[in-house]
């Protein structure tokens, strides 16, 4: 079994922020107001922009906004 390289799972924490935050009918300005992190940081995280993945305590502030658990962020898609 082949292993997955890091882009990979960024790539699938960065798609689940958006479906999370869809699925919590909220727009990225929404998002962006209960985390406490800038529009453009929020819409970067969602388009792939920027090359880094967040830091893992970003993650979890993210997850808390959308009442998921940062767990859910890792889910692989289908």
């Amino acid at each position: 079994m082949k292993s997955k390289d890091s882009d990979y799972y960024y790539k699938v924490v960065r798609k689940n922020i958006k479906k999370y935050r869809i699925e919590a009918n909220l727009t990225q300005q929404e998002l962006a107001e209960k985390t406490g992190f800038t529009y453009q940081y929020i819409r970067d995280l969602e388009s792939l922009a920027i090359i880094r993945c967040p830091r893992i305590d970003t993650l979890a502030i993210i997850a808390e906004a959308l009442n998921i658990s940062i767990k859910q962020l890792f889910d692989e898609i289908e």
